[in-house]
């Protein structure tokens, strides 16, 4: 198997880690997304949407990092993607939360305005708002899972073990390290997070979204 990726990219990450801690046998080749390669025709001739990651395995191509996490847990049979129905429907369902509710306002609305060139406004005034309304609808979604999906009693989403829905909804968090968020109000995502962070290979396979924050040190970011 072969995996199209990053190391600082988001959707990327959570693979790798998922990769790393199972000892899975995937080779990694890097898109210089910095460059813009996805861009050109070698690799739009293997994914036209021009996004990492994605997985090849044979002649088979999967390209969403949500259905490559599922992909691969089953492929080795790991206890993180449940068997039974309703567990793995409700690691489905979180999984779709974070790919849509929290990471469109996290990400999308709060992070990256701030830190990519191509999605900063260039009316000062628009951006200030825009990054405001990002903040207020990451500030919601954020409450949700603090107070509701992991809870004072959960030390992982759905219990006492990580799931996919884990791999996928930290490294989503992780975005936060590029402007320096704490989540200071969120209790229990800090201890979620932090019982993520102390797996064996979250350091490795994050690597470089902490990079990314070192190079971007500097400006008074707006965070959570």
């Amino acid at each position: 198997m072969k995996l199209y990726m990053h190391p600082a990219s988001t959707t990327c990450r959570p693979i790798m880690m998922f990769i790393a801690d199972n000892a899975i046998p995937v080779d990694q080749q890097v898109v210089d997304i910095m460059t813009g390669e996805q861009y050109k025709d070698p690799y739009k001739a293997i994914n036209p949407n021009c996004f990492v990651p994605v997985l090849e395995d044979g002649d088979f191509r999967l390209t969403e990092s949500s259905a490559i996490l599922k992909y691969l847990a089953d492929k080795i049979g790991s206890p993180a993607y449940p068997k039974d129905l309703r567990q793995r429907a409700r690691v489905n369902e979180l999984m779709d939360w974070f790919n849509t509710n929290f990471y469109r306002t996290f990400g999308y609305g709060l992070v990256y305005p701030q830190v990519l060139d191509f999605m900063k406004l260039s009316d000062a005034k628009a951006q200030e708002l825009a990054v405001a309304a990002g903040k207020a609808g990451a500030e919601r979604f954020l409450a949700v899972l603090d107070q509701h999906l992991i809870g004072p009693q959960r030390k992982f989403l759905t219990g006492d073990a990580p799931t996919i829905a884990d791999y996928l909804g930290a490294g989503f968090l992780s975005a936060g390290e590029i402007v320096g968020c704490k989540f200071a109000a969120y209790p229990n995502i800090r201890r979620w997070y932090a019982a993520m962070q102390a797996l064996p290979n979250w350091k490795s396979a994050n690597a470089g979204v902490y990079a990314w924050g070192d190079f971007a040190r500097g400006p008074a970011y707006i965070t959570v």
